[in-house]
């Protein structure tokens, strides 16, 4: 999922969209880190695992507000009901991430490009969230080609089969 926690946050609050948002620990004190940034907070070069107050150093106008992982787990769940659709083989690896394995096509569609397009547009439609895909015949350039497609938010897919 792109910027799960942010993505979340700005969808149910509409105060939050275009608004450069950092999930996370508060910047007073001591400890807080940034769980999950948002495109307009990574603009100013805020990641996931940076402290709060170098996030604030970057972007003084950020937003912080505190993770809701109860919300986070429901909308994770709705995911993987849509990916239950289109193949029994998920791999979670955490309430953002999964791999599939779409070699049993349940719905005979019959490219995993296609699939991977079909959930993605599944997520926004029914979840109003955006995923990247990375299709490949291993998880390594998968992961990669999900990694490309949601730094640059487009449709791009790699596909290593053909």
């Amino acid at each position: 999922m792109d910027a799960f926690y942010a993505s979340v946050e700005q969808r149910d609050h509409a105060e939050y969209r275009g608004m450069p948002l950092v999930v996370g620990g508060m910047p007073e004190g001591r400890g807080g880190v940034v769980a999950a940034a948002s495109y307009e907070a990574r603009k100013f070069g805020i990641r996931s695992a940076m402290p709060s107050k170098k996030a604030l150093e970057l972007c003084p106008d950020v937003l912080f507000v505190r993770p809701r992982f109860p919300v986070y787990k429901e909308v994770s769940n709705s995911i993987r009901e849509i990916f239950k659709r289109y193949t029994d083989l998920i791999e979670p690896l955490s309430l953002d991430e999964a791999y599939l394995d779409v070699t049993n096509d349940k719905q005979n569609i019959g490219s995993a490009i296609d699939i991977a397009r079909q959930i993605r547009a599944a997520i926004k439609q029914e979840l109003n969230l955006t995923a990247s895909a990375g299709v490949s015949v291993n998880k390594f350039v998968a992961k990669i080609a999900s990694d490309v497609c949601s730094q640059t938010k487009v449709d791009l897919l790699l596909d290593s089969v053909s």
